[in-house]
């Protein structure tokens, strides 16, 4: 098995916190976005996942790169790094990575988390995860035969015909075949809204007899600026309350901690109460605080704080405030 992730996108409505880093290695619950994608759907594959193909901008640098050699290592895969070095569309991003689109893959949008609790069945043609939302008109949704496959694609329709939304993870048993269909599509200068899309690809794929199967997720959570994030580390959390979420090397002292929450290696949490849903990072200080349902990241320092509803980035200094924040990183806020 290949997994292919795009994530050249540059995050900006996650500003500033994607200034340093991006958006798919923004931690939640103490864990990339991106290794959570990763890691879920390795779990849902049987066999064993050869490959992860990560597709990125040029210019996001080596310990970008470094962090997700890592993210590939966790499930026991090589890592492959592409560039996308325009912003063309989704069936570009994917071909950018047309060295790993061989035997079966999936493809996958470093955008969402999921909440997916079944095993991937490889012998169908393809399976496309969605999920049933209230207003189906500002998605893609996938309208279904009696016999259960997709029959239609429809992009963002105006009037109802699915509440089947398309949430951005595909299986395709034949990636040369994908691969193949999106080369069509570019060798052809076939675009939708000015950019080469997935889409198009996959309706070719349907009408050639390819049959797409939908695989539903219990929860989709968007993680596209920072109350989204804070929301997916408050349900991941929650998820996964069986989990010790309080690394061994971590120091509570003369503190109250209210759980769900995570405590990454090294933190110091002192004369605080911390907690429901706030997830402190590696080698931070929390210090005579009160913070609930919020994200701190790495090598911070929070002192003297009340806080609900924030995100710290990773080596802040913040002191002294009572309010809701979103903070990016190497920055100091002292009231």
């Amino acid at each position: 098995m290949k997994i292919i992730i795009p994530m050249a996108g540059r995050g900006s409505r996650l500003r500033p916190h994607t200034l340093t880093i991006p958006k798919p290695l923004i931690p939640v619950a103490g864990k990339p976005l991106v290794q959570r994608i990763v890691e879920d759907l390795a779990a849902a594959f049987a066999g064993k996942v050869e490959e992860v193909g990560f597709i990125i901008a040029p210019d996001f640098g080596a310990q970008t790169e470094a962090d997700l050699k890592e993210v590939a290592a966790s499930v026991g895969a090589k890592a492959s790094i592409y560039y996308q070095r325009e912003p063309l569309g989704t069936a570009h991003a994917i071909l950018c990575a047309k060295e790993s689109l061989s035997g079966n893959c999936i493809v996958a949008f470093a955008d969402t988390l999921f909440d997916m609790k079944f095993k991937l069945d490889t012998e169908k043609d393809g399976v496309i995860w969605v999920q049933r939302v209230e207003d189906p008109s500002a998605f893609g949704v996938v309208e279904l035969h009696e016999e259960g496959y997709i029959s239609n694609f429809v992009e963002k329709p105006k009037e109802f015909v699915s509440d089947m939304a398309i949430i951005g993870i595909y299986y395709f048993r034949d990636g040369e075949y994908l691969r193949s269909e999106l080369q069509y599509l570019l060798d052809n200068d076939i675009k939708d809204k000015g950019e080469y899309q997935l889409t198009n690809a996959l309706d070719n794929m349907r009408q050639k007899g390819t049959r797409f199967y939908p695989g539903e997720i219990e929860e989709w959570l968007d993680c596209g600026n920072k109350n989204n994030v804070i929301y997916s580390n408050q349900r991941i959390l929650e998820l996964n309350k069986a989990s010790d979420w309080v690394d061994k090397s971590a120091t509570v002292n003369n503190s109250t901690i209210i759980p769900p929450c995570y405590i990454g290696a090294n933190a110091v949490i002192e004369n605080t109460v911390l907690g429901p849903h706030v997830s402190v990072g590696d080698n931070t200080l929390v210090q005579n605080c009160v913070i609930k349902n919020s994200v701190i990241q790495n090598d911070t320092v929070v002192k003297d704080a009340i806080l609900e509803n924030s995100m710290l980035g990773n080596r802040v200094d913040y002191s002294g405030k009572v309010s809701e924040i979103s903070i990016g990183d190497y920055s100091v806020v002292v009231g």
